[in-house]
């Protein structure tokens, strides 16, 4: 079963969440980085949408670093590199990749053919209106209207120290309408998301993810120092499911229409179950099932065999009928604007 939401088109209705898979693909079977281990144990291709890792105009090695090739007596360096950019804590993980990523041209040379079997989103980040407007132009030259499923703007992130409420208005203004592929807006829970939510549907936007993942901050209790080298961090899995569901809740009570993509801790089919009872109309896996202290990974086999049927259930489930959504037309053309709305009765296949 497909499933169409305000133009984005899923194969059903639960995806994987930005940055956990890398870019959708990995340059070594077993490889311990960038793709979840745990992934090798699931087709990819059966998820409504696999969403990749934030991309940027140009490479970016953030707090992380963009190598692949390592060795195995570098293993130690590596592993140093990881316990300064993610940490297990407090039920869930925090992390500051700082958008560590090998730049859009280079995803679309190496991974993007590699991947033409899964359903793809493809989320971008800038920090500026002029260059998400050249990350979608960037997109619009390189992947065909039907090629991917939606592109995600990711101008929420806090692993990056930038403030992007400055900018948020003029980037939709400016990068949406271009846009030959239905955009995404990623809601931060820190921030005001109902506002944000509002000014996405005054620009176009065809849908939203809530949530990324909140501030945080945890120290070594031994010395006071920041656990993370950015200080701050982005605090995901378990410990935010709460959160995400109030997100969700708050903004269906505020009257937002647009389809709604769920991310916050979420793991099993009643986590699943509770976001499409608060408002939302897909949800995704992010840390909560993708990563594992490393001895766990030994369990890869079951926990794609358990992710296998949860697709399965999901893909079974009917979502609670909701009111009408309504969202704007995309341009067909990168040249042409998006200047009107239309109304999509049923626009979800139930």
């Amino acid at each position: 079963m497909t499933v169409e939401l305000n133009g984005i088109r899923l194969r059903n209705r639960l995806l994987t969440s930005a940055s956990l898979l890398g870019y959708g693909a990995s340059k070594r079977r077993l490889i311990l980085y960038g793709l979840s281990p745990i992934a090798q144990w699931v087709p990819l291709e059966r998820f409504g949408a696999v969403v990749t890792r934030t991309l940027t105009g140009e490479p970016r090695e953030g707090h992380f670093s963009l190598r692949e090739d390592w060795r195995l007596r570098e293993l130690p360096q590596m592993l140093r590199l990881y316990a300064g950019a993610v940490r297990r804590v407090d039920s869930g993980w925090i992390n500051a990749f700082g958008w560590s990523n090998i730049g859009i041209d280079r995803y679309f040379d190496e991974y993007f053919l590699r991947t033409s079997h899964l359903n793809r989103i493809i989320s971008v980040g800038g920090f500026s209106a002029d260059e998400f407007g050249s990350l979608v132009e960037t997109v619009n030259r390189r992947a065909v209207p039907g090629a991917i499923a939606a592109i995600e703007f990711n101008v929420s992130c806090h692993n990056v120290d930038f403030s992007f409420e400055a900018i948020l208005e003029e980037v939709l203004r400016r990068a949406v309408p271009v846009s030959r592929h239905p955009v995404i807006l990623k809601l931060s829970p820190d921030e005001d998301y109902i506002e944000h939510a509002r000014m996405a549907e005054r620009h176009g936007v065809a849908a939203l993810t809530a949530i990324n993942s909140v501030k945080a901050l945890r120290l070594d209790p031994r010395t006071g120092e920041p656990l993370l080298r950015n200080r701050y961090g982005s605090l995901s899995g378990r410990a935010i499911k709460p959160i995400g569901l109030r997100v969700v809740a708050e903004l269906r009570d505020a009257g937002i229409r647009l389809p709604i993509i769920a991310t916050a801790g979420i793991r099993d089919f009643d986590d699943c179950r509770e976001f499409f009872w608060a408002g939302a109309d897909a949800v995704s896996l992010g840390s909560a099932v993708w990563l594992r202290p490393m001895p766990l990974y030994a369990l890869g086999p079951l926990e794609g065999l358990r992710i296998r049927r949860l697709i399965d259930r999901v893909s079974r489930y009917e979502v609670p009928r909701r009111a009408v959504e309504i969202g704007p037309p995309l341009a067909t053309d990168p040249a042409e604007p998006v200047d009107a709305w239309r109304e999509l009765a049923g626009s979800a296949t139930r």
